[in-house]
């Protein structure tokens, strides 16, 4: 197996002191320390010249330093810090990957090619980030983003061929495992050299396989590629206009237009927008920027719609007093958009009554109103939560209620409905929810009977068919009948078309009539479920199977002390 590959990293000394006088403006000058735990994890030189090293307590490097500035470790402001830094690596070489926050690391073939050299490439990206971000930063290239960590450190570019002898003469304490580090040295082993000497598999059954990647580590294999990111895509639209353009019609025109080029760009890469900056340049020079947020996606109409009126307000200058001119100087030469917002297109879902809005409003009132005359329970909306079963899983909430799950697993939920949400993505809030074991594998059925209605299961012979307290099937289930149940046991009210859209089985069960015998083509199970057995009063233990009959219907059936239930009707 050959060298990995060469790779070219960018490493900043005292980066969480750095970011934290870019973000809060500490000075890094003075003597200042970074503490994670009540111990430091990085310190400004000055510090280290007055004794502060990293793993002291607050209280020691507080001794050794009187006037030592703390700062609390915040690894958000370290990244987003560093985020300049990367973008300006970038605009040199691509394919950057970010280490961690102060080191990012890219494959040296690219950018020593066409700069001329590794030590030239390197020379530019350092004096690039030190121009755009007054940052100072140490290159290291090498065979391997491990080697080329350690020679960053020294701004070292190690020769092609020369990562292990430049690996064999660093201390253990470079693999960054102190416990490892440790009882190395107490085992003798006092260099990467030493330790990449022993053999693989004693090593893998001394140290483990956390031991085995170290040794792999110190023999200068490191085979892992780089995870680049990728520089995100060019989303803004432009349009440079022939003829200065003081009229709303032609504006239109141009805007309808540009909308669909920018709806048709997003499309291509599966996203929406939610937020659209909308910018002109008149003839004369002057720039004019507005942003426009919508609480749904911005369909390409719906863009169009919105640079409609805004080129119409620009251009009518329709305004009442001040002292500033009321439209633009001259007509509109350049037209862009901006898409400021957006999310994947399927990661905002509109709601039941269209986008959220005046529609939203209104079905809200007009619910309210039906409960104001027939009583809160008339109108409900199904919680998802969790369960092992259908029928635990789903709770109805009278409308406006809050909604909150019968029992936890459903995930968080917002009171206007539907999961709880964060710019388009779901949120998980608050303390884990129990994974529910046992619980019914997709697909969901897609009508749950409120009360189980009692039937019979035959094998071919016609003997019923029993299940074992050790989950024993007497004989393959061959035929289903469902026994004449009292109105009592049936659902009141089902829903309006669901027994036209159904098999002729399936609608019997939903009006809670009789079915004759009918064949089982196939079944799957069982699932057991053995609840609150340290409850005698609310014990249940019962077994369910998913069954599919000759007519082609579905439905989950469950054996509960030898009587067997429909509990639930698939589509």
């Amino acid at each position: 197996m050959g060298e990995p590959v060469r790779t070219l990293l960018l490493w900043c000394p005292d980066w969480p002191v750095l970011a934290a006088e870019i973000v809060d403006g500490v000075p890094a000058t003075g003597p200042v320390a970074v503490l994670h735990a009540n111990r430091v994890i990085a310190c400004s030189e000055r510090a280290r010249a007055e004794g502060v090293r990293r793993g002291l307590r607050r209280r020691e490097a507080q001794g050794r330093c009187s006037g030592l500035t703390v700062v609390d470790h915040d690894p958000g402001r370290d990244a987003r810090a560093f985020e300049p830094v990367v973008a300006a690596v970038e605009e040199v070489a691509v394919g950057v990957e970010v280490i961690r926050p102060g080191a990012c690391a890219l494959a040296a073939r690219g950018p020593s090619r066409y700069l001329g050299g590794e030590e030239a490439a390197a020379e530019r990206i350092v004096e690039h980030v030190a121009l755009s971000c007054a940052v100072e930063s140490q290159i290291g290239v090498a065979a391997g983003v491990f080697a080329a960590g350690l020679a960053a450190r020294e701004g070292r570019i190690v020769p092609p061929g020369g990562t292990s002898e430049f690996l064999a003469g660093q201390p253990v304490e470079a693999l960054g495992r102190p416990a490892l580090a440790d009882l190395l040295r107490r085992l003798g082993v006092r260099t990467l050299g030493d330790f990449a000497a022993l053999p693989a598999g004693d090593v893998l059954a001394r140290f483990g396989f956390d031991g085995a990647l170290a040794h792999r580590l110190a023999a200068g294999r490191d085979d892992r590629p780089l995870a680049v990111r990728r520089p995100p895509a060019d989303l803004t639209v432009t349009a440079d206009l022939d003829e200065p353009i003081d009229r709303i019609d032609v504006a239109a025109f141009a805007a309808r237009t540009l909308a669909e080029q920018l709806h048709e760009r997003l499309a291509g890469h599966g996203l929406a927008c939610t937020r659209l900056g909308i910018e002109a340049v008149t003839a004369h020079g002057q720039e004019l920027h507005r942003v426009w947020r919508h609480d749904g996606l911005l369909t390409a109409a719906a863009i169009a719609d919105r640079v409609r009126w805004q080129l119409d307000g620009w251009l009518s200058g329709a305004r009442r007093g001040g002292d500033r001119p009321a439209r633009p100087t001259a007509g509109i030469i350049r037209l862009r958009l901006l898409p400021d917002g957006v999310l994947a297109q399927a990661g905002l879902q509109p709601g039941l009554w269209g986008e959220t809005g005046a529609e939203r409003e209104r079905a809200h009132r007009a619910l309210s109103r039906v409960q104001g005359l027939l009583g809160p329970e008339a109108v409900v909306t199904a919680v998802l939560g969790g369960g092992r079963s259908p029928a635990d899983q789903t709770r109805l909430v009278p409308w406006g209620d809050e909604r909150r799950p019968a029992r936890p697993g459903g995930g968080p939920v917002a009171s206007g409905g539907g999961p709880a949400r964060a710019g388009g993505r779901r949120v998980n809030t608050g303390p884990a929810v129990p994974s529910w074991p046992g619980r019914l594998p997709p697909p969901s059925p897609a009508v749950v009977l409120p009360v189980p209605l009692a039937a019979s299961v035959l094998d071919a012979t016609g003997a019923p068919v029993v299940v074992s307290a050790r989950l024993a099937v007497s004989a393959p289930p061959a035929r289903l009948s469902i026994g004449p149940v009292s109105p009592q046991a049936t659902s009141p009210d089902p829903t309006p078309g669901a027994a036209a859209s159904t098999s002729a089985a399936s609608a019997t069960v939903l009006r809670g009539g009789p079915v004759s015998s009918v064949e089982i083509v196939g079944w799957a199970g069982p699932w057991p479920v053995d609840e609150r057995w340290w409850a005698p009063a609310e014990a249940r233990r019962r077994a369910r199977f998913q069954v599919r009959l000759a007519d082609g219907s579905a439905l989950l059936l469950a054996v509960e002390s030898g009587q067997w239930l429909v509990e639930a009707i698939y589509d």
